[in-house]
């Protein structure tokens, strides 16, 4: 069985090993833009539910200007006065769905993402009690929901494929997974799982 213990355990093996250069969304980002990266942070929240591990995401209100409608992991960009990237997480994820930072166990972070709108996104990992009552920011966010952790590292649930770029003369390669009760994740989101799940050795 997957414990917290192993979880955070795994984390910490991931990021001690030499190659921890942020995963680019798009390789050649910086070549069409020299605008400086916009410090941002997630939250990976896990959860125990039916003796099973769970992640939990939120689907982004399609009026948001940028990743409209995606699901996604609560998060956003860091405050001035936000200490870390685990602080940055947290107080993103009480106002996007009412998650009490004191209800968070964080177990470790991932390697760093580079988004194609210009964020460095450093994904926090952290357990959280459930059943949980959550509220979500109707702003911001327009569902909450769960994927099971088996689910998500079958090979068979998920793809790469050919995507159209910004400032790029060819596709390049996005991950998608198939869909789950309804929704589709995909783009930034979906390489970030696809990251933990290499971390914590789930195949």
């Amino acid at each position: 069985m997957l414990t917290e213990h192993e979880i955070q355990r795994r984390l910490a093996d991931a990021l001690a090993t030499p190659d921890q250069e942020p995963i680019q969304e798009i390789p050649t980002l910086s070549e069409y833009t020299n605008q400086p990266l916009r410090p941002a942070a997630v939250l990976i929240p896990m959860l125990r539910w039916n003796t099973t591990w769970h992640v939990l995401f939120t689907r982004r209100n399609a009026n948001l200007p940028e990743h409209s409608g995606q699901v996604s992991f609560p998060g956003g960009r860091a405050d001035p006065g936000d200490l870390s990237p685990e602080e940055t997480a947290l107080r993103e994820a009480y106002e996007e769905i009412g998650l009490n930072p004191q209800d968070v166990k964080l177990l470790g972070r991932l390697r760093g993402f580079i988004t194609i709108t210009n964020y460095s996104v450093t994904p926090v990992v952290g357990v959280i009690p459930w059943p949980y009552t959550l509220i979500p920011a109707q702003s911001e966010v327009t569902r909450i929901f769960t994927i099971p952790l088996d689910w998500l590292a079958d090979p068979a649930n998920h793809e790469q494929v050919p995507h159209p770029a910004p400032g790029q003369n060819a596709p390049v390669m996005v991950t998608y997974f198939k869909q789950f009760d309804g929704e589709v994740l995909w783009g930034a989101s979906a390489r970030i799982t696809l990251t933990m799940l290499n971390a914590l050795k789930i195949k």
